[in-house]
């Protein structure tokens, strides 16, 4: 099998790995002062002692890991936690928010000299996989070694489904090195049963467990001022095209609501230089400005383009509707619990497939749509606006639906129990 031939592989091209990694630094991917860890090298000596290894790959997944490395750290005192991402932004994140004494890593890229390198340093007791990429190398050393690891809060997207399931022998073999795989939603858990990974339950999603996001009172504050008595919509999260989608139902929308203020918040904040240059060209009549240039809102904006990392929460809490991105193109849409727990009604596309189960449930809570096309979501937004009473109600759903998720935190603590030493 090809799977096989990937270990010695990887051994020999580790000098062209290398020389990509060079190449990520000079682009901004990587963080020169830690480049070793991504082959392998750890900056920090390990603790003594029961080690939980917890790796998510970027900025969503170590957001999901916070919740639960604070419980464990309640309950089993005793261990420590490493923390491994994969991204610069995720490594600033976690630089902020991760609670100490947990430690954070850069992921090794899957190559079998570096993942050696690591897994003889750090020894783990218990690794949970909170990434949905599989990695050969990694995999296969965690069987060998006999380290109980699990799959969590895993997710399978319809596309990735389809691809494995002409691959079965291949994703098989890689899905046995997991000890149990507990998924997010019934659908996914489904998948994962019928490519014959071990032990599948279906215990809900841990970006459940996650506090509301927060915002600096301050700058909300000051935003509040900037805004006045202005509506105001955010597209948050978006991708390439939706922007201008964005805009264009801006100035459609005018024409009704002439005040509007339109946010768009990017989910790479690296494009606000590109994307102030696209808008302002496609739409020299709407007023833009950047946030990532520190400028101001002024009565005069029409596009608030937020190109800026960590702030959401603003958004949420600003808006009288968000829109989710990644779902009016075939992406899968976000996370809609950020905006529901915030109260802030949600308006998605017909591309929310990464979070089909959470979507369907919010739309039958009655905190959240999901419209057919542009044109729909044009029509929605306008008599949203329209509709205060309607919104408030929507926003009250929204934290309940929220609030009624709270669970799945205490749910995996159970699932981990036979994995975790006595506190």
């Amino acid at each position: 099998m090809l799977i096989d031939l990937y270990p010695p592989l990887t051994s020999l091209a580790t000098p062209v790995l290398r020389l990509l990694l060079r190449r990520r630094l000079a682009r901004g991917k990587e963080d020169a002062g830690r480049l070793p860890e991504r082959m392998g090298q750890a900056s920090l000596a390990r603790p003594d002692g029961f080690l939980i290894w917890i790796h998510g790959a970027s900025v969503g997944e170590s957001n999901s890991a916070i919740p639960l490395i604070k419980r464990l750290q309640a309950q089993y005192p005793a261990a420590s936690i490493l923390l491994t991402t994969g991204t610069v932004s995720s490594a600033k994140l976690m630089a902020k928010q991760l609670p100490p004494p947990a430690i954070h890593q850069f992921f090794p890229v899957d190559a079998l000299p570096w993942v050696r390198r690591f897994l003889n340093h750090w020894q783990p007791d218990l690794v949970l996989w909170l990434e949905s990429e599989l990695w050969p190398n990694w995999l296969r050393q965690l069987k060998l070694r006999r380290i109980p690891t699990l799959l969590v809060n895993a997710r399978m997207k319809p596309k990735s489904f389809d691809h494995w399931l002409r691959w079965p022998r291949a994703i098989a073999r890689m899905g046995d090195s997991f000890t149990a795989t507990l998924a997010q939603s019934e659908p996914d858990a489904e998948r994962y049963r019928r490519l014959k990974f071990p032990n599948v339950s279906c215990i809900g999603n841990l970006k459940f467990a996650a506090p509301p996001l927060n915002a600096d009172d301050a700058v909300l504050a000051d935003l509040r001022q900037q805004i006045g008595q202005r509506p105001l919509i955010a597209f948050v999260s978006t991708h390439v095209g939706e922007e201008l989608l964005a805009a264009r139902v801006h100035q459609y929308l005018k024409a009704e609501v002439p005040d509007l203020i339109t946010v768009i918040a990017p989910r790479h904040a690296v494009r606000g230089e590109e994307l102030a240059t696209t808008l302002t060209e496609a739409f020299p009549d709407l007023v833009l400005t950047r946030r990532g240039l520190n400028q101001p809102l002024t009565p005069q904006t029409d596009l608030y383009l937020a190109d800026t990392m960590g702030e959401l929460g603003l958004w949420y809490r600003l808006a009288q509707v968000a829109v989710m991105g990644g779902s009016f193109i075939p992406f899968g849409g976000h996370n809609p619990l950020e905006g529901l727990a915030l109260g802030c009604p949600m308006l998605c596309g017909q591309h929310m497939f990464a979070f089909e189960e959470m979507t369907a449930n919010m739309v039958s809570a009655g905190c959240g749509q999901v419209v057919a096309d542009e044109r729909g979501l044009r029509a929605e937004l306008l008599r949203l606006l329209h509709a205060p009473k309607e919104r408030a109600a929507m926003g009250q759903a929204g934290l309940a639906f929220a609030e009624g998720q709270a669970h799945v935190l205490d749910r995996l603590i159970d699932m981990l129990q036979p994995y975790l030493p006595k506190p």
